[in-house]
């Protein structure tokens, strides 16, 4: 029976992905296989020995000690997309809320409230000070993206179904994200280039020492005066307190963020939400889901899809056993394990090998039991991470 600990709250439509003919799941375990987690930190204190694997059900991974697991051979999981179109739908929203004077509308009716009940006068009232709440329309407006993924992309669609033109800036776009953007984003190589030309600009950034503080006093120079920037991916990527100058100096008018921060408070030209991108039902289900069959996979066949710092690699099962290591992806490692094989008279039926940056990662399906001790001699090979069987 496989124990997967569960750190946090996880949508019971996940969990049911789960036999119970094979898996226990808890939120405590003293040796558990695997981990899966929405929130809650998980540093190398608190990391189990025994774990083989961690999920998060969400996108980024900041809060997980992925270096350390690496080099215990532990493949990170994440939830690429399955969130998305619920945070796409909250920057439609804050598009519009940043562009017309609805949230300062709403507080107005809020506190005249608590002054009259008296109709005539709130009808009265409403019309005099209405015009304080005026805004502008957004077709025709020029939308900047910042991050062309998962979001990104559908945010794009998105804009220009509503008439905007769409800037897109990734200097990182892999092959499969071009892919699925429209022709019809203008692509800019240059983050103040996009700045300079946008009306509105979003951001949909992983958290990366690349991007943290991305946006400072630096680069919002080369806003264009009056822009609305809205933050939706991750706090860190924007220092508050150059959005805070950015604002009372006019080169920014409107600052919407899913990150709340004490010296963003109490302004009428910041709209502050209590990080609730990704909190619907559906999002919380599909991000469940997915982190789920893909900690399965991993478990019971090796295979890796959307891991953070191991290669994409599924190969069908032949044979009795299938082994799977991980290593240092350096030459020869193949060179070292197979003799090993070899030697205890073990063929070798298929075998799968992939890399991604420092870490190689390979699935070898054999035609009978391995034993503990082949494992043993095959982790004594300077450089291997980790050896399972699956």
């Amino acid at each position: 029976m496989l124990k997967v600990l569960k750190l946090n709250q996880i949508s019971a439509k996940g969990l049911k992905r789960f036999s119970s003919e094979k898996y226990e799941i808890a939120s405590e375990f003293a040796s558990p296989d695997a981990i899966l987690v929405r929130s809650t930190p998980v540093r190398p204190e608190n990391l189990p020995a025994t774990v083989r694997a961690i999920a998060r059900a969400g996108a980024g991974v900041d809060k997980i000690c992925v270096d350390e697991c690496t080099m215990k051979g532990i493949p990170v999981f994440n939830t690429p997309g399955a969130n998305a179109n619920s945070v796409k739908e909250l920057i439609t929203l804050s598009l519009l809320l940043s562009s017309r004077g609805v949230v300062r509308g709403i507080r107005f009716l809020d506190e005249l409230a608590k002054t009259t009940d008296d109709p005539d006068v709130v009808t009265k009232t409403v019309e005099k000070e209405k015009k304080r709440f005026a805004g502008s329309e957004i077709i025709g407006r020029t939308l900047g993206i910042v991050g062309l993924g998962a979001i990104g992309s559908i945010v794009a669609e998105m804009a220009m179904g509503m008439g905007m033109e769409v800037l897109g800036y990734d200097p990182s776009l892999s092959v499969d994200q071009a892919w699925r953007l429209s022709n019809k984003v203008k692509r800019i190589k240059d983050l103040s280039a996009l700045m300079a030309r946008s009306d509105f600009i979003t951001l949909h950034l992983p958290m990366l020492e690349s991007t943290k503080y991305m946006i400072n006093r630096d680069s919002l120079q080369s806003v264009k005066k009056g822009a609305r920037l809205l933050n939706f991916s991750r706090e860190k990527i924007v220092d508050p307190h150059a959005i805070v100058e950015a604002l009372d100096n006019g080169k920014l008018s409107k600052f919407i963020t899913d990150f709340p921060h004490p010296v963003l408070m109490g302004r009428e030209d910041i709209i502050l939400m209590p990080h609730i991108g990704a909190s619907t039902k559906e999002a919380e289900e599909n991000c469940a889901t997915m982190a789920a069959d893909q900690l399965i996979d991993f478990l019971e066949n090796g295979n890796i899809k959307n891991s953070v710092n191991f290669p994409n690699l599924n190969m069908e099962r032949t044979g009795v056993t299938r082994l799977a290591f991980s290593n240092e992806n350096v030459p020869n490692m193949l060179g070292q394990v197979l003799p090993i094989l070899a030697t205890y008279e073990i063929n070798v039926l298929d075998m799968l090998n992939r890399s991604r940056g420092s870490v190689a990662y390979t699935l070898l399906d054999v035609d009978t039991e391995v034993s503990e001790e082949i494992i043993e001699k095959i982790k004594t090979i300077d450089g291997i991470y980790g050896v399972r069987i699956h």
